[in-house]
This record gives structure tokens, C-alpha cells and sequence, in this order.
């Protein structure tokens, strides 16, 4: 088997400080912390990357891209209610992977204009995917709802899906650094999202629901929903564990 090639130095920045914005906090990471712990010098860091928030913008713009993916289901195919449930998991492990953005966008909002003007796309995108949700279950007759009441469940949940993470921490600052303790409470967000469509849900959606919450139906991987496909590299990705 051939050896892959090393990776270039400027991945190695983009996953190293990934890794530490998420651990220790954007704010709590310099560029002098990412050199000491690359164990390069400055000035190789900077050869790459013109500041911090240079890395910051390029690790953005992967996130960006990889989660203007994810904000559809497959074509020509009405989610469910349980479908719907094990895609907000699937999203939770992706959200996990740059979680730093979530937990301290107020503070990147305010210091980059690049985040201050996508960011602002991205859930104006997250708020028209969940009202495509809603409009598709209305139109199956398994949810009632106005086009007023889905305009207001919609935003909503574009703000629990963004929030939810400072929410945690808010909540319990002293598990900052208990990773899996935070990311477990992650997953709690599905049950929130989908508890506000709940009161207008009807018929099997509404069952669904019901035994989605009180743990009668196992949960299933996003992945599992998916139809096979002949080109394996275009499936989405799919965490080890949705639970």
C-alpha cells in the first residue's frame, strides 16, 4: 500500500489550531500558542498565515462549505419525523468539530467582518431548511400549522441550533473542559428542535415524536436513511456515533 504524503505545513496550522480554539477557547489561543505547539517558529507561522485571523477565516471557509452541504436531504425524498431527528444528531458531531465558532461567535462577530456577514447567511439558510421541513410535513398532512406559526418555529430553531452551545456554557461553566460531558448535552438540542414542532405535529409524525422522546424507538444513524449510492465518495459523511 502507497504511503500517503506528509501533509503540508499549513494543514497542519489549520488542524492544530482547530484543535486548540476548540479546547481552550478561540479567545484563550494566540498565534505564539499555535507556533509553540507546531514547534515552529513565528515568523514559518506567519509565512502562512498573515494573523490569527487569517487562520480563523480559512477554517471558516471549510466549515462554510461543508455545512451549505449538509443544510438539504437527498432529492425528491419527504423526511419524516425520526429521519429528521437522526439528521439533527448527524449535524450535532458536525457542529462538534467546530464548535469553537458556536460557543464563541458573539466575540468573532464583533472582531471579523467575514464572520459577521456569512455567519448571517448561514442561519438565514439553517431558518429557510427548517421551514422547507415544516411546509413538506403540512403538505403530507402530518403537521398543522400556519404559514405564520412555521415562520416562528422555523426561527426558532435557527436559534437553538446556533445558541445551543453558549447556552451549555452558560449552564455549566465549570464542565468547560469536560469535553464528552458537553458534547453529549450537544445531542440534547434534537429533542428541543423537534419539540417545538411537536404541538402541531399529527397522525405517525406525531406517534413518531412520542416515542422518539420517551425511548420506545431506537435511534438510528442519519446514515441509515440515506439511499445506496454508486459513487461512495459523494456520500456525506457519517459520525462514529449519532447517539
Amino acid at each position: 500500500m502507497e504511503a500517503k504524503p506528509p501533509r503540508r505545513t499549513r494543514e497542519r496550522i489549520l488542524e492544530l489550531s482547530l484543535k486548540l480554539f476548540n479546547d481552550l477557547g478561540e479567545p484563550n489561543v494566540t498565534t505564539t500558542t499555535i507556533a509553540e505547539e507546531m514547534e515552529i517558529s513565528p515568523g514559518n507561522l506567519y509565512y502562512h498565515f498573515r494573523n490569527k485571523d487569517d487562520i480563523i477565516n480559512s477554517l471558516f471557509a471549510q466549515f462554510e462549505q461543508q455545512i451549505e452541504r449538509r443544510l438539504r436531504f437527498p432529492d425528491d425524498h419527504r423526511p419524516t419525523i425520526d429521519e429528521m431527528w437522526s439528521y439533527l444528531q448527524y449535524m450535532a458531531d458536525f457542529l462538534w468539530t467546530y464548535r469553537f465558532l458556536y460557543r464563541d461567535l458573539n466575540d468573532l462577530l464583533a472582531r471579523n467582518r467575514t464572520l459577521e456577514t456569512h455567519f448571517k447567511q448561514i442561519i438565514t439558510h439553517k431558518v429557510h431548511f427548517a421551514r422547507q421541513l415544516c411546509e413538506a410535513l403540512v403538505a403530507d398532512e402530518e403537521m398543522v400549522a400556519t404559514p405564520d406559526e412555521i415562520k416562528v418555529i422555523a426561527t426558532n430553531i435557527g436559534v437553538i441550533a446556533t445558541y445551543w452551545l453558549s447556552y451549555q456554557y452558560v449552564m455549566n461553566p465549570r464542565k468547560y473542559n469536560d469535553q464528552e460531558a458537553i458534547r453529549a448535552e450537544l445531542h440534547q438540542a434534537s429533542l428541543h428542535i423537534i419539540s417545538l414542532m411537536a404541538p402541531y405535529l399529527r397522525g405517525r409524525s406525531r406517534q413518531l415524536f412520542d416515542d422518539l422522546a420517551s425511548g420506545k424507538m431506537p435511534m438510528r444513524q442519519y446514515a441509515d436513511f440515506l439511499p445506496p449510492r454508486e459513487d461512495a465518495a459523494a456520500k456525506p459523511d457519517t459520525p462514529k456515533d449519532s447517539r
